[in-house]
């Protein structure tokens, strides 16, 4: 689990920057396709920490199940 942790911490962090340059850029320059990729970004990251989570709990639970 450790090693997925970092994937997705890594993952998370990319898109997270990505987001938060991309809004920098829009409020920058005032493009709107900026924004538009700011909230794309936005979303995915979302996304991925809910993946995180999912598995985090899910594997729990699987776990708990198995070694009962």
């Amino acid at each position: 689990m450790t090693i997925f942790r970092w994937i997705i911490g890594v993952i998370s962090a990319l898109l997270v920057g990505g987001s938060v340059l991309s809004f920098v850029l829009f409020m920058a320059f005032d493009i709107k396709l900026w924004l538009e990729r700011a909230r794309s970004l936005r979303r995915a990251a979302w996304m991925a920490l809910l993946v995180w989570f999912n598995v985090e709990v899910w594997g729990r639970v699987i776990f708990a199940v198995i070694a009962r």
